[in-house]
């Protein structure tokens, strides 16, 4: 689970076995300061437990366990929109930054009521000038998430060019580009003064932070559009082995790593790339079919819900 939310399905119900009325989780966790346990309840509602407290938000979840998951769909952060990108940047900094979430959530409330309000311009009359509540606090919530971007996009170009050096041999070279309208609050007001009369029209406002976005370039060519799909896979292999670097640099600790039916999806070379780049984590690996693993593994065995 990604903050407590499964990264299959936005519906709880469909992570409870057929024919059974709750699911349950219940993890023990080992880190170099601590011991703890985490619960996870899914019957007509969630409820979290940390040590036996119940939490109240579920972002309280934030920086007892540290993941990094790999699944088949990762390939969707080049193939598909912004969206997905924009996704990844925010699961990443959450984990590590636990006001981010405070912020972002901040500015997409903000910028929701914002929306209702062009659209009552449109349909209603109401005074357009009231706008300038929302853009200053959209602005002034905008730059403080660019400057989060900002860094960890940062942290990752400086990670990810050794790392793809060494999976692609040296053959490809790697480039990350950050694209963002909003990077200080006196543009991003500016911009959306600019705007007005657009947001008015389609009722949502087209500009600002909620449409950033980042590209990557492999040998000066944009990989989303002219990469086969092997160079895609070996991006997304890139992209998360920067993210474990990042996450062992900031708290001094490897996350567990969670490969979700991720290796099925490679091929022998970069599935032996990838294995190479991780032998220090901890890993809990999920596949149909039973590979050959060098290093020392449990094999667990699952059939119709039961561990043989």
């Amino acid at each position: 689970m990604e903050f407590g939310k499964s990264f299959r399905t936005n519906k709880e119900r469909e992570l409870i076995r057929i024919g059974q009325e709750y699911a349950k989780i219940d993890i023990d966790f080992e880190k170099k300061d601590r011991k703890g346990n985490i619960k996870v309840n899914i019957e007509d509602k969630k409820n979290i437990f940390v040590n036996d407290l119940k939490l109240n938000k579920t972002s309280e979840l934030l920086g007892n366990i540290y993941v990094v998951l790999f699944n088949p769909n990762d390939i969707n952060i080049l193939k598909q929109g912004p969206a997905n990108r924009r996704r990844f940047l925010n699961i990443m900094i959450s984990q590590l930054r636990p006001n981010y979430v405070y912020v972002l959530n901040n500015y997409m409330k903000n910028l929701e009521q914002r929306n209702t309000y062009l659209r009552q311009i449109k349909y209603e009359n109401k005074n357009e000038e009231l706008l300038e509540i929302w853009d200053e606090k959209l602005a002034e919530l905008g730059e403080q998430i660019y400057l989060y971007r900002k860094d960890f996009i940062e942290k990752i170009i400086k990670k990810i060019n050794i790392i793809h050096e060494n999976i692609t041999n040296k053959k490809e070279t790697i480039k990350i580009i950050y694209s963002s309208n909003c990077k200080d609050k006196e543009k991003y007001l500016e911009n959306l003064k600019n705007n007005r009369e657009i947001d008015i029209q389609k009722g949502f406002t087209n500009i600002g932070i909620h449409r950033d976005d980042f590209s990557i370039i492999i040998n000066d060519k944009q990989v989303n559009i002219y990469g086969s799909q092997g160079q895609q896979r070996t991006v997304i292999i890139s992209l998360k082995l920067s993210e474990l670097e990042i996450i062992y640099d900031e708290i001094g600790e490897k996350p567990i790593l969670l490969l979700d039916d991720f290796m099925s999806e490679l091929d022998k070379e970069r599935r032996e790339a990838l294995l190479k780049n991780i032998t220090e984590n901890q890993i809990i690996i999920t596949c149909t079919d039973k590979f050959e693993l060098k290093n020392n593994a449990k094999f667990i065995k699952v059939e119709n819900g039961k561990v043989l």
